[in-house]
């Protein structure tokens, strides 16, 4: 008998920072359920966000198929990840064995939650305070990650939920932080956007910030920009911001003149 082949990757942090960014960029996913009343599978598609340490969030409607089936059985598994052009397999996507946990509304995260969902994905505002829908956290259990061909990963969900110990401290801080950056230094963000990401100039805001990096959109357009280091306290993400400002209108600067 021939020994099977192993066809997973030794996890590496091009591995780590691949699943990061497919989750903390995604607008959106595909969640399967089981149907409460026969059991079967069922696949619908959920707006996402995440929370602050990256457990991946939805925000549902009682109506949907996927509600009930969640209630009655919590277990789930959630894709994530964009195709483009060509050939849809070639690119990077992500699937993950999670366990949905209602977030009630009179719960001491839901502020959280809600705040930072309606920050990554807007248009939900229209729907989200409707008696209706609910959010759910995917507490994860473990992730397949397949990069492109030839690059499959299995990871636990340790290995790429951001499980700082100033998490709380950073969520507690995120919004007025969040708010001031798109209030009053629109400039800096921009500079963030052209030099971290190399994306064109546009209308960038700051949607999100955590440990291991932070969000920035433009429209339909999300980005994904880690910190050199993760994060050590509240005063540490005022004083990263403000060096990676500096360091990104340098840089700019310098690239313009070279030319």
């Amino acid at each position: 008998m021939t020994e099977k082949k192993d066809v997973l990757r030794e996890i590496d942090e091009g591995a780590i920072r691949l699943a990061r960014t497919l989750l903390r960029t995604a607008r959106h996913g595909v969640i399967a359920t089981l149907d409460p009343q026969s059991g079967a599978p069922i696949a619908t598609r959920v707006g996402l966000s995440t929370d602050h340490d990256g457990t991946p969030v939805i925000l549902v409607s009682a109506l949907a198929a996927h509600t009930p089936a969640l209630l009655a059985d919590p277990r789930c598994s959630l894709l994530v990840g964009e195709p483009g052009k060509g050939d849809p397999l070639a690119y990077p996507r992500m699937t993950i064995s999670a366990t949905a946990r209602e977030i009630q509304r009179d719960a001491p995260e839901h502020a959280r939650i809600e705040w930072r969902y309606l920050s990554h994905l807007p248009k939900a505002k229209l729907y989200a305070s409707l008696g209706d829908f609910r959010f759910f956290r995917l507490e994860p259990d473990h992730a397949r990650l397949n990069g492109g061909f030839g690059r499959a990963y299995q990871l636990a969900a340790t290995e790429w939920l951001s499980l700082s110990p100033v998490n709380d401290e950073l969520a507690a801080a995120e919004q007025g932080a969040v708010e001031h950056m798109n209030k009053d230094h629109t400039d800096a963000i921009g500079l963030y956007a052209r030099f971290f990401a190399k994306a064109p100039e546009g209308n960038w805001r700051m949607t999100g910030i955590d440990a291991d990096g932070f969000g920035l959109a433009d429209g339909d357009e999300v980005l994904r920009i880690f910190f050199a280091e993760p994060l050590t306290s509240t005063e540490n993400m005022r004083q990263t911001l403000v060096r990676m400002a500096n360091e990104a209108r340098a840089g700019l600067q310098s690239s313009q003149t070279s030319q």
